[in-house]
């Protein structure tokens, strides 16, 4: 019942942003047209309801307009495109929604695979709650045997289709972090607490960088990208990073200047791009990334 509830909640919250304007009269048109209303009209006394439970799990303000007959908007549209929690899960739940309603056409809606690991999600955000100590055993990526170790949990982060924690570790006595799907066995220490930083924000942590690699003293470069007038195009409409600006446009190509940590996996992402990106600053990351391509030609120049 609670799933079906959240399912409604956010079809509401979906048709409203989608019409910007629209009466209750048009909702109970869209709502008869779906198959949650089994055929049965909207209550004007459950839309309101639903509309109060929307604003409170979503954080989104519905508004009425009377002028003009009583149209619904939502006030802060803008937070369902802020990549907050709330407008994740709004947007994943009405993916998800739309998926069921379309179950015959489950042969021709491809998913990516996504790696285990979520199982101990649970675990991580119980711990974070009452700030537990976790006790895990974990292989990176980069060792062949693992290791059973405490850390103390500070927040998890979804960055291409893996979740991974962010922790302090007392051994090191640093910030790491850790992928959840090299996460092999997880406990919470109950009888043991650690203080989280009253001054440490999350968001603003990972502000610098553009993935998941990232170091408590960052070092922000002024980085400026040639990019291909048709990889540009993608560019402007899926930006690498929030500082990214667009100071030159041709017909040839499109300069972005980002004011990024350039760690890693910015590095990576640069070099999948191909010829359509080039780094023209800073200098050594420039010098960086021609190394790089330089042994990747090594490997193939031979055939």
């Amino acid at each position: 019942m609670a799933k079906n509830l959240l399912n409604k909640y956010v079809w509401l919250v979906e048709t409203i942003y989608k019409a910007k304007r629209i009466t209750f009269e048009e909702i109970n048109e869209k709502w008869l047209d779906n198959d949650m209303s089994e055929g049965v009209e909207l209550a004007l006394r459950t839309f309101h309801k639903w509309r109060i439970a929307a604003e409170e799990m979503f954080g989104l303000v519905i508004e009425c307009e009377r002028k003009g007959g009583y149209h619904y908007y939502i006030e802060n549209a803008d937070e369902i495109k802020s990549g907050s929690l709330r407008s994740w899960l709004l947007n994943t739940i009405s993916v998800s929604n739309l998926l069921i309603d379309n179950q015959n056409l489950k042969e021709r809606i491809l998913l990516e695979e996504i790696p285990s690991g979520q199982g101990y999600l649970s675990t991580i955000i119980d711990a974070m709650k009452k700030n537990n100590v976790i006790r895990m055993t974990y292989q990176s990526y980069w060792r062949e045997e693992s290791n059973t170790f405490n850390v103390h949990p500070y927040c998890i982060k979804l960055f291409k289709q893996r979740w991974y924690m962010l922790a302090w570790n007392p051994y090191y006595q640093r910030l790491m972090i850790y992928a959840v799907d090299r996460i092999y066995d997880m406990n919470i220490l109950k009888d043991q607490k650690y203080k989280m930083p009253e001054d440490f924000v999350p968001s603003e942590f990972f502000d610098s960088f553009y993935g998941i690699i990232a170091n408590s003293q960052p070092k922000v470069e002024k980085v400026i990208l040639k990019v291909s007038a048709g990889q540009a195009n993608y560019m402007r409409s899926l930006p690498l990073h929030w500082t990214q600006e667009e100071i030159k446009r041709s017909d040839e190509y499109s300069l972005f200047e980002l004011r990024i940590c350039p760690e890693f996996d910015f590095q990576q992402e640069v070099l999948a791009k191909g010829e359509d990106f080039e780094v023209l600053e800073p200098i050594w990351l420039r010098k960086e990334l021609a190394g790089k391509i330089k042994r990747m030609w090594n490997k193939y120049k031979e055939d």
